[in-house]
């Protein structure tokens, strides 16, 4: 790797998440991402492109080939670099699934709301 070792894992990490959710969750544009995995179907590229961990390996495989100087850094980069987009992933997939701090809808009404408000 070159001098600034920290500063390209850091980018490729980032570049391998960013490939990685691309490809696995998001349609891109004019839908060919969501195509891509339509037409993979069920065989094993179809579940490669279902699971985050599966697909970020692949995905590391080059940038590892492209930073690491012998075959034992390329392994440990491979690894690295794959671990590194799936904590990022886990980091931003809990906050999408949470439910958002403001709404402009009203709040469902409760069942116990409607008892409330009859006995008033």
């Amino acid at each position: 790797m070159h001098n600034s070792a920290g500063l390209w894992f850091l980018i490729s990490t980032l570049a391998v998440w960013r490939a990685t959710h691309l490809l696995q969750a998001e349609d891109g544009p004019w839908d060919v991402f969501l195509r891509l995995r339509r037409l993979s179907g069920e065989g094993v590229i179809g579940r490669w492109l279902d699971c985050f961990y599966c697909l970020s390996l692949w995905v590391s495989v080059p940038f590892a080939a492209l930073l690491a100087r012998n075959w034992t850094e390329g392994i440990c980069l491979w690894l690295g670099l794959s671990g590194g987009a799936i904590l990022a992933h886990r980091a931003t997939e809990s906050r999408s699934s949470s439910p958002p701090l403001w709404s402009e809808a009203p709040a469902p009404a409760q069942p116990n709301d409607e008892k409330k408000e009859k006995s008033v």
